[in-house]
C-alpha cells in the first residue's frame, strides 16, 4: 500500500535525510571492509603486523616486494625497531 507525502513537506525531507545517511553508512562500511581485506597480505600474517602496521608500511615502501628488500634500519623509518626486525627476518630469516 503506496503513502503519498507532499513533495515539500518536512516529513518527506527527513525520511529522505534518513535513507541517503543509512544508505552513505552502508557504503562507507563495505568500503572500509574492502580496502581492509586488500591489506590482509603476507604482512599481516607477520606477528606484531596488523592492518594499521601493514598500512604505515605500505605508505613508505609503496610495495610488498620494496618491504621485502629494505633493512631493519630503513623499516624503522616507518615502524618500531621490534616491528621492524620481525619484518626483516619474516622476509630473510
Amino acid at each position: 500500500l503506496p503513502v503519498y507525502i507532499d513533495k515539500r513537506s518536512e516529513s518527506l525531507k527527513l525520511i529522505q535525510h534518513l535513507r541517503n545517511e543509512a544508505h552513505r553508512f552502508s557504503l562507507s562500511h563495505h568500503r572500509d571492509r574492502r580496502s581492509k581485506d586488500a591489506i590482509k597480505t603476507e604482512l599481516t600474517d607477520i606477528p606484531g603486523v596488523g592492518f594499521r602496521t601493514a598500512q604505515d608500511l605500505l605508505w613508505k615502501f609503496k610495495t610488498v616486494k620494496n618491504i621485502r628488500n629494505a633493512s631493519v634500519k630503513e623499516l624503522q623509518e616507518a615502524v618500531n625497531l621490534k616491528v621492524a626486525q620481525a619484518v626483516y627476518n619474516h622476509f630473510n630469516g
